[in-house]
């Protein structure tokens, strides 16, 4: 059976003829194609839509910013069904400054009815009976031109996202959980690409917390190295040199060229001059005076309350049982960094929570009634405490962050969505 056919757009005055065509319309499928397997720095390569009635690749790169589709992206007439929505609108708005504001996400949605395959080629097949071909899932959508099955595996990632749609907000409703998912929706509509504080990437890699100061200033030096040819390459950092090569030559800090290349996964065709770079990045680390050597940020700590834990355990044994009553999982239904939240608000009353900015509503809807009554008895002791703030670290140390309120939706980086689990 042959899909139907798409339109392929690389032109300004056919994306405009195009879109003019959809007049009237009240919903969008909408997906983007990255690089960030093969690119130092991520854009969209390709832009896929479709509509009851058309379906359409944008090639973005020969037309510059297709204006008149962020119109219709940012105009609350007109719902716009994405599955995992969040990497996208990131790159939606760093790439064009689109900010999405009437979204669906399929993938949301179908964690919130307690789907545990979530994926969209999962949910094709559980819904449609359709089995979506994985073959270029980590394709380089940078390359041009695109060959006629690349385009064709592009367009098919957007050509059911209208019926899926339709199927998740009936089960939603059914289930009495569609203002659940509205919430979330809401609240995705504020995300935005994260600009980070310049020269501190290399404290948000995992496992630099494991290391010594000492061992961070080599890192942080052989990041530099690492992504600096990275970026004069346009190529993947993970394909100059992986986080775990970085990691064992900052713990055996060689001192030879031979030392370097014993390092496993150190790439054998490194040339000679960047091989020297990266043994000088090691001896600058060295080098750095102890007392710039970098840190960690300090976080809030709270004042010493030794209920606490006890507290956060009562409301995970209430979000567990709910979790299995409602056959969600437990992390959906509430993470434990809401939990904590609500564990340090100490309610007396499931009201109170609605003062929790990390919680939404919809969990205070839920499980309000039985955090009250599960912290009871320590409301009544008035036993909470407030938080006391460490002097600040140095300069490159990670920004702290707070959890935005219900009212603004916007997400920072502290307010990771809870959907963002292994499939």
């Amino acid at each position: 059976m042959h899909a139907p056919p798409f339109h392929y757009l690389d032109t300004a005055e056919a994306v405009d003829r195009f879109l003019g065509q959809l007049s009237g319309t009240r919903a969008i499928a909408l997906d983007t194609e990255g690089a960030s397997f093969h690119r130092f720095l991520d854009r969209i390569y390709l832009l896929q839509l479709s509509t009851d009635t058309h379906d359409a690749v944008i090639d973005p790169l020969p037309l510059g910013t297709p204006d008149k589709l962020g119109a219709l992206l940012e105009d609350r007439d007109i719902e716009v069904i994405l599955h995992d929505a969040d990497y996208d609108l990131r790159l939606l708005h760093k790439d064009y400054g689109w900010r999405v504001t009437h979204l669906f996400d399929t993938r949301v949605a179908a964690q919130l009815l307690g789907i545990r395959a979530f994926g969209l080629a999962a949910l094709l097949e559980q819904f449609f009976g359709l089995k979506l071909d994985k073959k270029h899932q980590r394709a380089d959508w940078s390359m041009r031109p695109l060959p006629a099955d690349m385009l064709d595996y592009a367009a098919q990632d957007t050509r059911h996202l209208l019926g899926l749609r339709d199927r998740l907000r009936d089960a939603l409703s059914q289930k009495g959980r569609l203002h659940w998912a509205q919430e979330e929706f809401q609240r995705a509509e504020g995300t935005k690409w994260d600009i980070e504080e310049p020269d501190t990437s290399f404290l948000r890699l995992k496992g630099a917390r494991d290391l010594t100061r000492r061992e961070l200033a080599r890192l942080r030096e052989l990041v530099r190295w690492r992504d600096g040819i990275a970026a004069e390459l346009d190529r993947a950092t993970f394909r100059v040199a992986g986080n775990e090569v970085l990691f064992d030559l900052v713990r055996t800090a060689p001192t030879t060229r031979d030392g370097l290349f014993s390092v496993k996964g150190f790439p054998r065709g490194m040339s000679d001059v960047r091989a020297t770079e990266a043994l000088q990045a090691i001896v600058r680390g060295n080098a750095v005076p102890e007392e710039d050597l970098p840190r960690f940020a300090k976080s809030a700590r709270w004042d010493r309350d030794p209920d606490f834990d006890d507290r956060v355990a009562r409301l995970k044994t209430v979000r567990d049982a709910k979790a299995t009553e409602l056959d969600l999982d437990p992390g959906v239904l509430c993470s434990r960094d809401r939990m904590e939240a609500a564990a340090r608000r100490n309610p007396r009353h499931a009201d109170d929570l609605l003062e929790v900015p990390e919680l939404r509503r919809w969990q205070v809807e839920v499980l309000g009634e039985g955090f009250a009554k599960a912290l009871a008895s320590f409301a009544a002791s008035g036993s909470v405490k407030s938080p006391a703030v460490k002097a600040a670290a140095p300069a490159t140390s990670a920004p702290a962050t707070s959890a935005p309120a219900i009212s603004a939706p916007a997400v920072t980086a502290s307010d990771e969505s809870p959907y963002k689990v292994g499939e």
